[in-house]
């Protein structure tokens, strides 16, 4: 199997992950301030991983690595709490497309940077690929989106982005301490900011869907950076970015919220851009 066909594949898992993670936190959310539902799930995981490094004894990597991958922690983390600031001002349609398509764009224009173009197929696949991501993530409810939750969705998009440039350039020093240093600088983000904005709902729900969404995610983090390490950046973090269509088919077959004609294109799309980009 070729290593374009085992990025993809690897893309693939890292998307299924990501897609029932947010799936997860999201129906833990409707019940719980979102900040305590991340936070409880990213703190199991680094518990988890700090075992296995341990357990296994494997060699700490060097002050590069652990830096860049501490920095996609925060970057990450406060991606997040500004993505949802940016969705609790109103409608989410343009906002969350926007967010999605800018996660994917800036390790793409960075991969082109680092690496050169890619092939004609992998350009179009990429090109397919970005395009899905927008009609995924792209709904009919987007007229009236404030000025102010597009920027916010902007500076999350491009925080994302920049944390897949990270977390592809931290893996070379071992990707589970990678992944724990990652868990560690996230973690205490988002502590500080559950010490100066605590949440004002209930402390209390949230525990098992954190889990179970934090340990989804670390295992997308596995995979996507595997999928880097063995591909090109550019193919990994649009076949990774893929992973809202996990989210809906998810909601439409535990919630009953069906996908609309321009998700299910999108979905079509992404199927025929993986295709092109495993060749």
């Amino acid at each position: 199997m070729s290593s374009s066909a085992n990025a993809a594949g690897l893309g693939l898992l890292s998307a299924a992950s990501w897609g029932g993670s947010d799936f997860i936190g999201g129906m833990g959310s409707r019940r719980a301030p979102a900040l305590l539902v991340v936070i409880s799930g990213d703190f199991v995981a680094l518990l988890l991983l700090c075992v296995v490094c341990w357990s296994l004894r494997l060699a700490v990597p060097g002050t590069h690595d652990l830096l860049c991958a501490s920095l996609a922690g925060v970057i990450g983390s406060l991606a997040l709490t500004t993505f949802y600031r940016a969705l609790a001002m109103g409608t989410m349609g343009l906002t969350a497309a926007l967010t999605g398509l800018l996660t994917a764009l800036v390790p793409v224009l960075f991969s082109f940077f680092q690496n050169g173009l890619p092939g004609t197929l992998t350009a179009v696949g990429l090109a397919m690929g970005c395009a899905a991501i927008w009609l995924i993530t792209r709904t009919p409810a987007s007229e009236g989106t404030p000025p102010k939750a597009l920027l916010l969705g902007s500076l999350a998009g491009l925080g994302f982005g920049t944390q897949l440039i990270l977390l592809k350039m931290a893996g070379g020093g071992g990707v589970l301490w990678a992944m724990t240093a990652t868990r560690a600088a996230g973690v205490a983000t988002l502590l500080v900011f559950l010490l100066v904005l605590p949440p004002k709902r209930p402390w209390r729900g949230f525990w098992l869907t954190g889990i179970a969404a934090g340990l989804l995610d670390t295992v997308g983090n596995l995979f996507y950076m595997l999928t880097a390490m063995v591909g090109r950046l550019d193919v990994a973090a649009v076949v990774c970015s893929l992973y809202p269509a996990g989210t809906i088919l998810l909601a439409a077959v535990v919630l009953r919220e069906w996908p609309t004609r321009r998700q299910v294109a999108g979905m079509v799309l992404a199927l025929a851009a993986v295709m092109l980009l495993s060749t």
